[in-house]
């Protein structure tokens, strides 16, 4: 059984799967097909193959040390999503690694820039589900199968790189899509410091605070690059000062456990 560092999540993704969602994940049939379209055009060539890991849902690194991983959502959503480009100029001027889930959806839409993110030693990427569904809510284990694999696929085919990584979308998951995961070699990755960024009512002073607040040794922090209406890209400057200031350094999640999870480089353990 996969080891949950958050046991109360799993009640609030079980009370999340009585919504009639069809099996494919999507709130609605039109998404569905959408979906069902996008995979069906998603790249099929073959990512690395990674050995299996053991099943378990990472929300933290170890609280020992002052180091945290400032992580950014990239996905096709509901409404229009976009690159915020502002986002990775704040990293890269101020040489902050960070760790980007890409969905394989949104990396096929945005080519040219995860090229350019895979090339920048700063970033590490991960794999953020193809469509981006409500995968706790997924059946058909083939299908689970086919998220996971067409985005490490798009992903390869784009940069050469095969992600290790997997954050569930939504941040929903279950013993079963865990398993999923650590079956073709993807540790799941939540987060336990959530910025707030989508929300209407955050401002960049707010955003800052409540980061600077909340950031705890090892903590994994949760933004997001695909929305240019968030206040993300005006924030990272305070939030990135303001955590070295209180004497963090920045990493991204693989160093953060690489130590305590035997991650390696390139695919390799």
């Amino acid at each position: 059984m996969p080891h949950l560092r958050w046991p109360w999540l799993t009640l609030l993704v079980g009370a999340a799967c009585l919504r009639s969602v069809p099996l494919n994940g999507h709130e609605t049939e039109a998404a569905a097909a959408r979906a069902d379209r996008q995979l069906a055009a998603a790249s099929t060539r073959p990512a690395l193959t990674l050995k299996p890991v053991e099943a378990e849902l990472i929300a933290h690194g170890p609280r020992t040390e002052r180091r945290v991983a400032l992580t950014f959502d990239a996905c096709t959503t509901r409404n229009v999503s976009q690159y915020d480009a502002r986002i990775t100029r704040e990293l890269v001027d101020a040489g902050a690694r960070a760790t980007i889930f890409l969905g394989g959806g949104w990396a096929r839409e945005e080519a040219e820039h995860v090229r350019e993110l895979a090339a920048n030693p700063l970033f590490e990427l991960g794999n953020h589900s193809y469509t981006h569904p409500h995968m706790a809510d997924i059946a058909d284990a083939g299908r689970l199968e086919e998220e996971l694999a067409r985005t490490q696929s798009e992903v390869f085919e784009l940069t050469g790189q095969t992600p290790r990584l997997f954050r569930p979308p939504y941040g929903e998951y279950n013993d079963r899509l865990v398993r999923a995961a650590a079956r073709v070699g993807l540790t799941t990755v939540e987060y336990d410091l959530p910025s707030g960024d989508p929300d209407q009512h955050a401002t960049k002073e707010r955003l800052v605070a409540w980061v600077l607040k909340q950031a705890r040794p090892g903590s994994i922090i949760v933004m997001h690059v695909n929305h240019l209406r968030f206040h993300t890209a005006e924030a990272l400057p305070g939030i990135i000062t303001g955590l070295r200031d209180a004497g963090y350094e920045l990493v991204t999640v693989g160093e953060l456990l690489r130590e305590e999870h035997a991650l390696g480089r390139d695919g390799e353990y």
